[in-house]
């Protein structure tokens, strides 16, 4: 069994805070089970990544939970965030910082780790 998880968040957009949720918790599925497990976020969805953005954003009318408390309890699982660069040049505004801990990878990161066999992608 493949042991390495990475998933790539592009289409769970800010305006749809509802469809972030699954994969985070995927994510941090998958390092229950001692998956090493790394989130990839493309397009708008790199604005989750903005620090305090997703504190303010929840799944359901409920707010029992922020995506922001999702996103820092994947990290402090050992889930690995990265912000697409050409991403963040487009929807990160200029003194806007990201979560602290994520870092940044291209899109041939995220291809790279679907064309190893010892990794598994799912993409949102």
């Amino acid at each position: 069994m493949a042991d390495k998880l990475a998933l790539l968040i592009w289409a769970a957009t800010p305006d749809r805070p509802e469809l972030v949720v699954t994969p985070l918790v995927h994510a941090l599925a998958g390092r229950a089970l001692d998956a090493e497990v790394e989130i990839h976020f493309a397009g708008p969805a790199v604005r989750w990544l903005v620090e305090g953005f997703a504190d303010q954003r929840y799944a359901s009318a409920e707010k029992d939970k922020s995506v922001g408390y999702f996103l820092r309890e994947a990290q402090q699982e050992g889930v690995t965030l990265y912000a697409c660069g050409m991403a963040a040049a487009q929807w990160v505004d200029a003194g806007e910082d990201l979560l602290a801990g994520s870092r940044h990878a291209g899109a041939t990161a995220f291809v790279v780790r679907a064309l190893d066999p010892e990794w598994r992608t799912l993409t949102y």
